[in-house]
């Protein structure tokens, strides 16, 4: 019996020894767990803030899109209305040109 003892003393201590090893793995192992699981979540913050940035600037495209075209109808409509102006005044130089006319051959009869 002494000598079971005597052997049974050193495997006692291998095995706490074992044990102790295998919970400090454990615990190296929960602690890796623990960041890798902070380190998604902090990923999953970070596309979500993403996405939301993305939608943004695509909003702001749209818009940007849309007072572009905007201000290409508005540059057409003055275009078209100096257009106008421009055959109203053509019109009224043709007239007063005319009128010019008139007068010299009116002058010229008296």
């Amino acid at each position: 019996m002494l000598n079971d003892d005597f052997v049974a003393a050193p495997r006692s201590e291998e095995f706490r020894r074992l044990a102790e090893e295998a919970r400090e793995v454990h615990e190296r192992a929960r602690e890796v767990l623990e960041r890798t699981r902070q380190e998604q979540e902090s990923l999953r913050q970070a596309e979500e803030t993403a996405r939301a940035a993305a939608e943004q600037a695509r909003i702001a495209s749209e818009q940007g899109r849309e007072a572009t075209i905007e201000a290409l109808r508005a540059t057409a409509d003055a275009l078209n209305d100096t257009l106008e102006h421009m055959k109203v005044v053509e019109q009224m130089r043709r007239a007063y040109r005319d009128l010019t006319d008139m007068r010299k051959l009116d002058s010229k009869l008296d």
